[in-house]
């Protein structure tokens, strides 16, 4: 790992950068907008057109990239996140938000796409499953970075938007002064929804609903915790907790699933997060109880979707990982738009806890139906080994970890 770190620390120091700063926002977009008085709903619209962005640029920006190449790409599009991170709190209006969210995603889905390229591409086969793991704690890490810098300064003020906007712009120092050469870059052709499903159909619905949980937790956290009147310091550290619980969990979670069904853990871990989100219903904790609830949520989301992903690979040729990846995180991006609607729908029906409500209903389903599969066919063996895999990875993150869990376990599964 150290000889990862000292060949690709540019490339993870930019990547570190850009998601503490996109972590920032995502925050502080929930809170100023309660001081802005934007409604519950209006703010579910907000947060939905990031997911909206995000999923139309991993459809366009590989052909912008192979039309003009990576740095143009990573500089336009780095750019425009700059600027817009910025005109947040000069055009304090859910409809201009929600455009700039959309525009942001966009970016933002172009710029993982790039930097994960480069990165991929710097790392030798014997270590690239290193280097990718090393990337999603990478992004888990920054997010986690972001929610302490929240307290740094009064989110009705203009610093909050300007800190994340020059530390994204800072980023690309770092990976577009790397020494390694833009790589060739190619488009993935996704296999029919179809197929896919006939392949795995809990990998398509478990991976849609997960969608809809990262989305309402990534997107909606902070909304949630404005109306409820937490502090700014208790809703940085509530979102705190949901990364690292997830950082946390996804090593033991992932020796567990290729020592046993992945079927049987889903349906496990899936249950424990609806138990935890009908307490929390319910009960209303304090401040530390629901730093510990937002840790086992985060704790159950990330290693679920990394699962999901594992267990539809073992039913696959390595030559069709690429390929059904790249469907599944199609299917995963239109569960993440409908999150944070149906969020912000039930807050304003049933008040602020019908966060958890949602959480809960998503969590029970998938646990319920992964219990089904299990009475319809055996467990398939562990051709694919676990690979940390982050919700907001792009398709080129997600097909070269999975490639190199597959091919070089050494240097993806947990014990690496």
């Amino acid at each position: 790992m150290l000889s990862v770190l000292r060949t690709t620390w540019p490339l993870l120091l930019g990547i570190l950068l850009l998601m503490v700063g996109n972590g920032m926002q995502g925050t502080l977009l929930g809170i100023r907008g309660k001081i802005e008085g934007i409604s519950t709903t209006h703010m579910s619209v907000v947060m939905a057109s990031y997911f909206g962005g995000f999923l139309l640029g991993s459809r366009v920006v590989p052909n912008m990239i192979q039309k003009v190449g990576h740095v143009r790409v990573f500089a336009a599009l780095g750019s425009i996140i700059s600027s817009v991170l910025i005109l947040y709190a000069f055009a304090p209006h859910w409809i201009a938000w929600a455009v700039m969210r959309l525009l942001i995603g966009f970016c933002f889905s172009g710029v993982y796409i790039t930097a994960e390229s480069w990165l991929n591409a710097s790392a030798r086969n014997e270590t690239r499953g290193q280097a990718m793991s090393a990337y999603m704690i990478v992004q888990m890490l920054g997010i986690i970075a972001a929610q302490l810098l929240m307290n740094t300064a009064d989110p009705a003020g203009y610093l909050l938007f300007l800190i994340p906007s020059l530390l994204v712009s800072v980023s690309f120092l770092p990976i577009l002064l790397s020494r390694q050469p833009a790589p060739q870059f190619s488009t993935i052709k996704p296999m029919s929804f179809a197929a896919l499903f006939r392949v795995s159909p809990l990998g398509c619905v478990g991976i849609f609903l997960m969608g809809g949980v990262f989305s309402a937790i990534f997107g909606m956290a902070s909304v949630w915790g404005s109306i409820k009147g937490l502090s700014v310091t208790e809703i940085s550290a509530f979102v705190a907790a949901i990364y690292a619980g997830g950082l946390v969990l996804q090593y033991p979670i992932g020796w567990m699933s290729d020592h046993s069904d992945r079927r049987l853990i889903v349906m496990g871990l899936s249950l424990v997060g609806f138990v935890v989100a009908l307490i929390t219903f319910f009960v209303q904790p304090g401040i530390w109880g629901l730093i510990a609830t937002a840790a086992i949520v985060g704790g159950v989301a990330n290693p679920v979707y990394s699962l999901l992903l594992a267990y539809t690979n073992d039913f696959l040729d390595q030559s069709d990982m690429a390929a059904a990846s790249a469907g599944l995180l199609f299917i995963n991006g239109v569960g993440a738009i409908s999150g944070p609607l149906i969020v912000g729908w039930l807050m304003s029906m049933m008040g602020p806890d019908g966060f958890w409500a949602y959480l809960a209903a998503l969590l029970l389903l998938l646990a319920a139906y992964a219990g089904w599969r299990r009475t319809r066919r055996p467990a398939p063996a562990h051709d694919q080994s676990f690979a940390i895999i982050a919700p907001s990875a792009t398709p080129l993150a997600v097909e070269a970890a999975l490639e190199n869990a597959g091919s070089d376990d050494a240097g993806a599964k947990p014990s690496a």
